[in-house]
């Protein structure tokens, strides 16, 4: 018999985090989350995001051990404003037994309906921000700390319990030695003079910190469009700056301003820390920060994870300035391999920009959804 059980209290949200550290022991490819952080995201005290979102979290139980979980989630930004009627799930783990499944997902249905909406859609966040979809393809390629890992039998799950794939993801991964600067070498020198741009370099996080907030700005028009998009409260932006600018390489923080100093366009790209999380199995102290901060000092593989430009520059070549940037220092730190994060396959905008980067799709995802009935 299998039991379904609502977490609310501190000690059961981190067994809640703490259920896939059991579920892939021993696996090559998985990367644990921090789990103190990782219990902070789901604390309705600490992450903003509970201001326009409800979640409850929910794990099921055979013979009294753990089996699955999930996070049911409910984004009122995107329900009240945008007029999506969308129940969400995240955070979904799960034992190859469909039942289990069956029963995880039939939560979210229920509670879908309590709230008259039309479909649930997941596995995802609270917003943009937050990791998506199931791994469909790429199961023998390490994850990294911004993406979800998962068994092969996830996807055969949500299709025999009827649901319809939702939206597509790609990642792709490109060798260094065969990104020719010609493409973008020659004409970002011509883009910044003609537009009267700037591009903007860091040597200290501090620095970064006056820019944060038109950041976010950049990053919301210019992603309003896909059909993911979710905005995020001021709260939120508040939250990101204090948990993840003070922790950024500088060196990989890419800004590129207009004549009047107006940020237009940004990339963010860190190191990757896959390896140092397998290291730490979710635990800061008393080696993991250490561990975290070599990897932050001589990772030869970087992960690309945020870039934005203003509609009205895009498709103007101001990625261009961006990623002769980004080149310079990579050359310069010796980097190898430059991992892109999931990305829409219907986002042809952010296709195009990596065309001449040779990159090979290593790994696809996809979300799942299924109307409410």
């Amino acid at each position: 018999m299998i039991e379904l059980k609502e977490l609310t209290t501190k000690s059961e949200l981190k067994a809640f985090v703490k259920f896939p550290f059991k579920l892939y022991k021993g696996s090559k490819y998985w990367v644990p989350p921090i789990i103190s952080e990782e219990v902070k995201t789901l604390n309705k005290d600490v992450n903003p995001a509970f201001k326009d979102a409800n979640a409850r979290f929910f794990m099921a139980y055979k013979n009294g051990e753990p089996v699955g979980r999930i996070a049911a989630i409910i984004n009122w930004i995107e329900v009240n404003k945008q007029n999506h009627k969308k129940m969400r799930f995240g955070w979904f783990d799960v034992i190859d037994d469909i039942e289990v499944s069956k029963i995880l997902l039939n939560k979210v249905l229920e509670i879908g309906k309590e709230n008259n909406l039309k479909y649930i859609e997941g596995p995802v966040g609270f917003s943009n921000l937050d990791k998506v979809g199931v791994l469909t393809e790429g199961f023998d390629e390490i994850g990294n700390m911004i993406t979800w890992h998962n068994h092969e039998y996830y996807a055969n799950h949500f299709k025999g319990l009827g649901f319809q794939v939702a939206k597509k993801y790609s990642e792709n991964k490109m060798d260094f030695k065969q990104i020719k600067p010609d493409s973008f070498e020659k004409i970002q020198d011509l883009i910044k003079r003609r537009y009267q741009l700037k591009a903007l370099s860091f040597t200290n996080n501090k620095d970064i910190m006056p820019y944060t907030d038109e950041m976010f700005e950049v990053f919301s028009k210019s992603h309003k469009v896909l059909s993911s998009f979710v905005d995020i409260n001021e709260e939120q932006k508040a939250y990101f700056k204090k948990k993840f600018i003070g922790f950024l390489s500088p060196e990989y923080v890419k800004f590129v301003l207009d004549k009047d100093d107006k940020l237009i366009g940004f990339g963010i790209v860190t190191p990757s820390y896959a390896e140092a999380l397998q290291k730490m199995n979710g635990k800061l102290f008393p080696f993991g920060i250490w561990h975290l901060l070599q990897a932050k000092k001589h990772a030869k593989t970087v992960t690309f994870y945020l870039i934005g430009v203003l509609p009205e520059y895009q498709n103007k070549g101001i990625t261009a300035v961006i990623f002769n940037e980004f080149y310079k220092t990579f050359k310069e730190k010796g980097i190898e391999t430059c991992i892109r994060g999931p990305e829409l396959d219907d986002n042809v905008a952010i296709h195009q920009i990596w065309k001449h980067f040779n990159p090979v799709t290593h790994k696809r995802r996809c979300t799942f959804k299924k109307d409410i009935a």
